[in-house]
């Protein structure tokens, strides 16, 4: 005679959701100082190497290679220089102060302008009150009629994507440091430094090295470097699906699962990008290591279902052409 036994069927397990689920993430905001030690020094060294082969006697394809990996290596180091601002790696060392503090110069984003602005970015991701600070402006439909034609030409070139891909120019020299030294010169004394420093260097290179060396040396490793970084940054809270709300109905834990994508790329990208595509995780908690963030995502299933882009040419156009929150919609629109 066969018989059965009764099978208890467990309930699924409840999803995390808000000040729940941040304070899960905290067993994953402990860095491995040695590993955060061994990715900053290693990532600085291959950016020097890759600077010295732009300037040595090859054929310019070479220079080539060595600038597009400079700029590369300048991205990576930027998400560790950006990381420790956080508080997540390397905490209360002087030599990393130092190093970070001189990085901050060399990439033209000074530790005071870039940690102000990036911090209120995170502490108002997605309110449609933030008023752009730290990010890119975003109004609703009605608001965006209601402004005058001046304000709605300078809103809308700051969303440009000639205005995103030459970050350079336009969020780094002009934004982080020209706009810093004309608003407040007493605290933003680091801006000019960065901008003495950088046209300094900038001539020495082309004095010594001409028009070639200037391009391979300085340039291009920038444009890359800024013009990447800067769409990143749109791409990771301008997409479609991202949700947006004003200041009485915004949640942090929600503007970091909704607000926030997860952008999708290739394990090369993902190493020079220091993981950054994910971006929701870091936005739970943005004391997680870059070199954590990945782990987090597969131990933790509330952060498994994000909105998902990727650098494929339709979904970079799917987000470049999103301009303003239509709230009767609940999305993002263009004009």
């Amino acid at each position: 005679m066969i018989t059965y036994q009764d099978t208890v069927l467990e309930e699924p397990k409840k999803l995390l959701t808000g000040k729940e689920l941040i304070l899960a993430s905290k067993k994953y905001a402990v860095e491995d100082r040695q590993k955060s030690w061994f990715y900053t020094l290693s990532t600085l060294a291959f950016l020097i190497l890759a600077f010295v082969g732009t300037t040595l006697d090859y054929h310019w394809a070479i220079k080539l290679v060595f600038s597009l990996v400079s700029g590369l290596f300048i991205v990576k180091f930027f998400v560790i220089y950006h990381d420790y601002l956080h508080g997540a790696i390397l905490r209360k060392s002087k030599v990393a102060d130092w190093i970070m503090t001189i990085f901050g110069i060399f990439v033209l984003a000074p530790k005071t302008i870039w940690k102000r602005t990036h911090d209120h970015h995170h502490q108002n991701n997605s309110k449609l009150s933030s008023g752009g600070i730290g990010s890119y402006p975003l109004v609703s439909k009605e608001k965006f009629y209601r402004l005058s034609s001046k304000q709605r030409f300078t809103y809308l070139a700051a969303r440009h994507p000639l205005t995103i891909f030459a970050g350079y120019i336009t969020l780094f020299i002009f934004d982080f440091n020209v706009g810093s030294i004309v608003k407040s010169p007493k605290n933003h004394w680091d801006s000019l430094i960065a901008l003495v420093f950088h046209f300094a260097a900038a001539g020495l290179i082309y004095y010594f090295g001409g028009l070639g060396a200037l391009f391979f040396s300085w340039l291009l490793p920038f444009i890359l470097a800024h013009g990447l970084g800067s769409y990143l940054f749109y791409a990771q809270h301008n997409f479609p699906g991202a949700v947006f709300a004003e200041n009485k109905d915004w949640d942090y834990a929600e503007a970091a699962i909704q607000s926030t994508s997860f952008l999708v790329m290739n394990p090369v990208l993902n190493w020079f990008t220091g993981n950054i595509g994910y971006h929701h995780v870091h936005h739970i908690n943005h004391r997680i290591p870059f070199y954590r963030l990945k782990e987090t995502m597969v131990e933790m299933p509330e952060l498994q279902t994000p909105v998902t882009t990727t650098l494929r040419p339709s979904d970079m156009i799917a987000c470049l052409k999103l301009k303003v929150w239509d709230p009767a919609k609940g999305k993002m629109v263009g004009l």
